[in-house]
């Protein structure tokens, strides 16, 4: 495998930077946006700085890890990684649960970088969340490769294994990180689980058994907690307008309001926990194991994972009905409320969509008490 083979997907390599900041340059949308984030700094001095970055990883340590630590001193009440399991010397494929679109890949990044790792992830994004060729050029410099999704079937075939070739490339050549959601899509209701055709993609590069396959990756199951998830109540809304109306789908629109609100909202605390990398129990597993078992197996073994390692708020425990005091139950009802008061609808069903958001907040807990 050689780096051109995956030229339609990848991230930027450094000699291709300076083109990129071309096109980033002459785009008016992405002026726009750029004087939204940087209102007190002229467009040129941020190109100037921009051109600076001679590879992917000095962007993301001059741009993304300062705008990132700046807006979680104002979105949230702090966040943190546990990495005990794991040696952050090594390369892994995090696979984690998926509670933003934009921000669980980058705060990982952050999160690795004050580890003390020396690098941080490639970051796989759907080709649906590239809404204008500006972003599809400011994500590919941000470390980010494409998984493609609207394609037929044959066109999806070759797309996938290409993908996973190019993860094991990762790997194993560029020596990177990456971190994948566990789940194509957010899971609305955070009831996370693992879709085995992640898996499936996974073990279509490499060589070897579909085990040593997935061992070539180094998988660490990395679960995601939020305190408050700041897109709750526009999913809650998507809950109700999928069940008033079965054909209703989601607009580009919808997904760049979900990236502003999930990036801007305010998150309480946000914790990020790695388990142990898969390897070892991989090694468990009965040689003859059929396929279908073996991605099964697995896909339950994450689940299990990422469930234990939860850090469970006042919010989780309210929304289960666990003991909890009287304060943090009028704290929790409170804040649904003013979600709810949120929900633009033309008739919300406001019993349905409180049933939603707690259940939200209730599957967390549950799903973690299932693992005691």
């Amino acid at each position: 495998m050689r780096i051109e083979d995956f030229d339609a997907i990848r991230p930027f390599e450094p000699e291709e930077l300076p083109a990129a900041y071309d096109r980033l340059e002459q785009d008016a949308q992405f002026r726009t946006v750029i004087g939204y984030l940087y209102p007190q700094v002229p467009f040129e001095a941020l190109m100037q700085k921009m051109r600076g970055c001679t590879t992917c990883l000095d962007f993301q340590k001059t741009f993304c890890y300062v705008f990132l630590k700046e807006l979680m001193s104002k979105a949230s009440t702090g966040f943190d990684m546990d990495v005990q399991a794991i040696d952050v010397s090594r390369r892994y494929t995090f696979v984690s649960n998926h509670r933003d679109i934009v921000l669980d890949a980058a705060l990982l990044d952050v999160l690795l970088l004050d580890s003390g790792a020396a690098t941080t992830c490639e970051i796989a994004i759907g080709d649906n969340l590239l809404a204008a060729p500006w972003i599809k050029d400011l994500v590919r410099i941000n470390k980010s490769f494409i998984v493609e999704r609207s394609l037929g079937v044959r066109e999806m075939l070759a797309a996938s294994k290409r993908l996973s070739e190019y993860m094991h490339f990762v790997i194993g050549v560029k020596h990177d990180n990456i971190w994948i959601a566990q789940r194509e899509g957010r899971a609305k209701d955070s009831d996370d689980r693992t879709q085995p055709s992640i898996l499936k993609m996974m073990a279509m590069g490499g060589t070897g058994t579909v085990v040593e396959r997935l061992k070539a990756l180094h998988i660490v199951p990395l679960s995601i907690s939020y305190e408050y998830d700041p897109c709750d109540f526009l999913k809650a809304r998507e809950f109700q307008l999928k069940r008033d109306n079965p054909e209703w789908k989601k607009t580009k629109a919808d997904d760049v309001e979900s990236m502003r609100t999930g990036i801007m909202g305010f998150k309480g605390q946000v914790h990020y926990h790695c388990a142990p990398c898969i390897d070892d129990w991989l090694d468990t597993l009965p040689v003859d194991m059929p396929k279908g078992e073996v991605f099964a197996c697995v896909a339950k073994h994450i689940d299990q994972e990422i469930h234990r390692h939860y850090r469970l708020y006042a919010t989780n425990r309210v929304a289960a009905g666990a003991p909890c005091s009287d304060e943090e139950k009028g704290a929790f009802n409170h804040y649904i409320d003013q979600q709810i008061a949120r929900i633009q609808l033309d008739r919300p069903d406001v019993p349905f969509l409180r049933e939603r958001l707690t259940t939200m907040y209730a599957n967390p807990y549950r799903n973690a008490l299932n693992e005691k």
